[in-house]
């Protein structure tokens, strides 16, 4: 596809992936269920046991993505698309619903994750707090598309799934190094230029990784079979990758 073109779609794409969010904001808020509430009976093709609320928010990001390209999803793997609007070579990856424990739990911290890509090279980010409507997106281009505030002196870093690794939370602390660990690990790495640095620990899926790695891919990045990590300024970045 050209590029004029494929400009032109990201746009729409942009468009498709926040009109999901917002339906799928708005469902949680004023019609959600105690049957949403509960597993579907179905482990999903990410491993995990799926909440019908889930599946839900999968079938609502199909809706909207699917005349663009196929899906690859966290809940059912593969959907082809047979639209005459499909992008050649196209996929969404695509967490429907980032922290589904936070979720269940109603800790509010839980969002989504779209990445588009092209010939198997991500061209387009969305991640979206389903909390407070906040998102940030990456263009083809580089161009960065947000309502969130920027933050230029935060005091924390973020360790997801820090209670894996009990020895590097003993040399956070003797080293004095504040973190949190809300759990929705495509939320906190997206925002990791918000934060002194965002680390995390253990699997690593692609439905968590690919639209956050993209959005952050100007800052400095260590990826081993076990962590990674996101940061920005390069002294912290040193820092915390020696530690580990």
């Amino acid at each position: 596809m050209a590029y004029a073109t494929l400009f032109f779609y990201m746009k729409k794409f942009i468009q498709a992936c926040l009109e999901a969010n917002k339906e799928l904001k708005n469902y949680i808020d004023t019609e959600l269920t105690k049957e949403d509430l509960e597993y579907g009976g179905t482990i999903g093709y990410g491993g995990d046991n799926s909440l019908n609320i889930d599946l839900k928010a999968e079938q609502i990001f199909i809706d909207h993505l699917l005349p663009f390209g196929d899906i690859y999803s966290e809940e059912r793997g593969l959907i082809k698309s047979n639209s005459t609007l499909k992008i050649k070579n196209s996929t969404f990856i695509i967490d429907p619903l980032d922290g589904s424990d936070n979720f269940l739990s109603d800790l509010k911290y839980y969002g989504t994750s779209v990445a588009l890509q092209i010939d198997g090279i991500t061209k387009l980010g969305v991640v979206y707090n389903l909390v407070n409507g906040t998102y940030i997106a990456k263009d083809m281009d580089g161009k960065i598309y947000t309502n969130k505030r920027e933050v230029t002196n935060s005091k924390i870093g973020i360790f997801e799934r820090a209670y894996k690794f009990p020895e590097i939370c003993q040399k956070f602390y003797d080293k004095n190094i504040k973190y949190r660990s809300p759990g929705a690990v495509a939320l906190s790495l997206a925002d990791a230029r918000n934060y002194n640095f965002v680390l995390f620990g253990g699997s690593m899926r692609t439905f968590d990784l690919e639209a956050s790695l993209y959005i952050n891919s100007d800052l400095y990045i260590y990826k081993s079979d076990k962590f990674l990590l996101l940061c920005k300024n390069i002294q912290i970045f040193e820092k915390i990758k020696n530690i580990l």
